[in-house]
């Protein structure tokens, strides 16, 4: 065979084996360190948390589901101003959360009315973040509540499981279908496990949807470790100053832990397992800049910026990562007072001096 030729086949074979590998990713790779993409999820070191919903327009953390779609009514969604902010913050990505656990998502899905597109403001708000995250070069993330209020709200029939988790992943599909249009979602942030035995969730369907569409993506599972004893969420959650090395994985496949809004263990153990094998796991600490994660009209109490500091300063200390919750108002815009504190607390992170 001629040598050019044997190296265009050669070239061929390979590609092809690469896309082929990267099609059936299933499960991250036992390891003792991060893996690359772990390894860019730490240098980001530091994102907003972006609550807006239902939730918003109630003055509640939680809704059961059955707020009408139309009582979602922001004036504006000033989604360029949020990922501004996040800019102008030194943050590197944000995470929106598309649908809380009362089922309302903040895109037109085709799987369900309970959307913006049933409400008076139609705008497509992960879209719309999306568009703002390529415009300010920075990482978009994505919240989906696994226990859905709306969808699902009888979580003790397994048999309405098949249609449910067939939902989920529809919905999956179609959110890193939007995300992909403008830039590459670098994080899934699923929450709300605890309402279901682990087995009842379609976890390495998931991940598995989530890879073949972004291989990059990091995928966490909030309270995402259990104890030999009791490796089942249950009702028990295992705080990260109980979680030791080589604990079990409640939902594997997974790539981070988390488990809101509490900080990392210091020392922090990276290595927890699964199947016998050990895999490592960085920690994602989740704060509220004030006392709510939504828009609250009583919610007035907030974080000084020395207080933000010291919690960035041990949140982001053995490559770990910090998320800050900053809930856009009723009229679509964040707050003036998040905006000045998050500004105040980069000044100071500039300003530090190296150890």
């Amino acid at each position: 065979m001629d040598f050019k030729k044997y190296l265009l086949l050669l070239f061929i074979l390979l590609t092809n084996n690469v896309s082929f590998s990267q099609k059936t990713v299933t499960a991250p790779t036992p390891s003792n360190k991060p893996g690359i993409y772990q390894l860019a999820q730490i240098k980001r070191k530091y994102g907003m948390f972006i609550h807006f919903g239902i939730n918003t327009f109630y003055d509640e953390e939680w809704t059961d589901g059955s707020k009408p779609a139309s009582s979602y009514k922001p004036l504006t969604v000033d989604a360029d101003q949020w990922v501004h902010v996040a800019k102008q913050a030194g943050m590197k990505y944000v995470i929106l959360v598309s649908k809380h656990v009362d089922g309302f998502c903040l895109w037109d899905s085709k799987y369900t009315d309970y959307d913006v597109a049933s409400s008076s403001n139609k705008t497509n708000v992960v879209e719309e973040v999306a568009m703002a995250c390529k415009k300010y070069g920075i990482g978009i993330g994505i919240y989906y509540s696994l226990w859905d209020r709306h969808q699902n709200a009888n979580v003790n029939d397994s048999s309405l499981d098949k249609d449910y988790n067939e939902y989920m992943i529809n919905q999956i599909k179609e959110l890193f279908a939007i995300v992909n249009k403008y830039t590459p979602a670098v994080e899934l942030w699923l929450d709300a496990g605890w309402e279901k035995k682990r087995s009842r969730w379609p976890i390495a369907e998931i991940y598995k949807t989530v890879k073949e569409m972004a291989p990059q993506c990091q995928v966490g599972v909030n309270w995402s470790i259990g104890t030999p004893e009791n490796p089942d969420p249950d009702s028990a959650f295992v705080l990260p100053v109980m979680q030791k090395t080589g604990y079990p994985i409640r939902y594997f496949p997974s790539d981070f832990r988390m488990g809101d809004p509490y900080m990392p263990a210091n020392p922090d153990p990276k290595l927890f397992s699964y199947n016998g094998h050990l895999y490592y796991m960085p920690w994602e600490t989740t704060v509220c800049m004030s006392e709510k994660w939504f828009y609250n009209t009583k919610d007035t109490v907030y974080k000084t910026a020395d207080e933000l500091y010291k919690i960035y300063k041990q949140a982001t200390a053995q490559d770990n990562i910090l998320i800050l919750d900053l809930p856009p108002d009723r009229s679509g815009k964040l707050r003036e007072k998040d905006i000045q504190l998050v500004l105040a607390l980069h000044k100071q992170i500039l300003e530090e001096k190296p150890e």
